[in-house]
């Protein structure tokens, strides 16, 4: 069996990987930016003034950006 470098399958899923991080990186923004404006407080100024649990929520989200790369990455180049 031939190895074949431009394999429409491989091109695919390659497509699909980098397809599938911008929406993840995209939806994990628009999270950021959704959870900044339903909240009482704005999260920058409270990073600022060193609130760890303003720190954690950030943490998860760039967590949630990791798994979700990770993933795709996982799934599609498989």
């Amino acid at each position: 069996m031939e190895f074949v470098w431009f394999d429409p399958i491989m091109i695919r899923n390659f497509i699909y990987a980098i397809f599938g991080v911008l929406v993840g990186m995209f939806s994990s923004i628009g999270t950021y930016k959704l959870v900044n404006r339903t909240t009482r407080f704005d999260i920058p100024n409270e990073l600022e003034k060193g609130n760890l649990a303003v720190g954690v929520v950030v943490g998860g989200i760039f967590i949630m950006i990791g798994l979700i790369v990770g993933l795709i990455i996982g799934m599609s180049l498989n």
